[in-house]
């Protein structure tokens, strides 16, 4: 899969960017519990706290499969996400304290997974990575750039 740009790597650590883009998520999360129910519109596409919940763990999934399938030698899956295009019935939802509960569970465990993996690469790995398509330092940077989905929601304020 090739990509048009690829993100920034100098002086970033693919693995810290990756922890890093979780932490600003939820910084964001914590005040979507105040959520009025009115979708954020940026560019041409609509957000709401679980539409930014599900990108970027879209976002973590998916590249991390393609990371795994490089390394195994395959060819990586195509993904057959509708992405940010669709805004479901689900993404509308009210965002509770229990919903950021799970996301933090759920987002942590992801962002430790490529943590972990990339940690485990050698400088090599990560700037020279078999397959097509970036490299896995500059993946993982673009998974960072995830934080995209948490800006378009924004900081909606002390939710106490």
């Amino acid at each position: 899969m090739t990509r048009a740009t690829s993100p920034t790597t100098v002086h970033r650590d693919p693995a810290d960017a990756v922890l890093a883009m979780v932490d600003h998520v939820f910084a964001r999360a914590a005040t979507w519990t105040a959520w009025d129910g009115t979708p954020a519109h940026v560019d041409d596409r609509v957000y709401t706290p679980h539409k930014a919940i599900r990108r970027v763990a879209d976002h973590l999934v998916d590249h991390l499969a393609e990371l795994e399938a490089r390394l195994a030698g395959e060819e990586p899956q195509p993904d057959h996400w509708h992405a940010s295009v669709i805004t479901t019935p689900a993404d509308l939802a009210p965002f509770t304290q229990e919903d950021l509960d799970e996301a933090r569970s759920r987002l942590t465990r992801l962002a430790r997974i490529w943590a972990n993996r990339l940690h485990a690469l050698t400088d090599e790995q990560l700037d020279h990575s078999p397959g097509e398509g970036w490299t896995f330092r500059e993946l993982a940077l673009h998974v960072a750039e995830s934080v995209y989905y948490a800006d378009a929601v924004g900081d909606l304020g002390d939710p106490s």
